[in-house]
């Protein structure tokens, strides 16, 4: 995978909630990300939900940056347009490290819903849909 991360999101510091982009394999792909002290969504030593959602929304744009830089095309920003079902069933506190899953669910134009679960140490802690609406790259 891209070993640059910033080449796949818009965010940086202190706001990058994604160490790499592990995998993509049609409509699913895998991120990875380790809590560090820094981080600013953490609150006595845990991951606020906050994080959890701005993680999730960052590895779909990781997703979608890796698919439009193999094109050579320019990566679209993209907007959460909504998030249902959301459930966390463990906060990931300092020096976990987040595996989450990617899936597709629909695209249509410029909208896509996407599911979302995240695991630490292959334990769900997190999941939920969420809708992303992307910018157009049209003049």
């Amino acid at each position: 995978m891209d070993s640059n991360i910033l080449d796949l999101i818009p965010q940086r510091a202190p706001i990058v909630m994604v160490d790499e982009l592990l995998d993509v394999y049609g409509i699913v792909s895998r991120s990875r990300f380790t809590i560090r002290e820094e981080n600013i969504f953490m609150d006595n030593g845990i991951l606020s939900e906050c994080g959890l959602i701005e993680h999730i929304a960052q590895s779909a744009a990781a997703r979608v940056g890796y698919i439009f830089k193999s094109k050579n095309q320019p990566i679209p920003i993209g907007y959460i347009g909504s998030v249902n079902n959301f459930s966390i069933s463990e906060h990931p506190r300092l020096g976990d490290t987040i595996i989450t899953t990617i899936e597709v669910v629909q695209e249509v134009f410029n909208v896509t819903l996407i599911e979302a679960h995240c695991t630490v140490e292959e334990r769900e802690i997190a999941s939920c849909r969420m809708k992303i609406f992307l910018e157009s790259n049209e003049a």
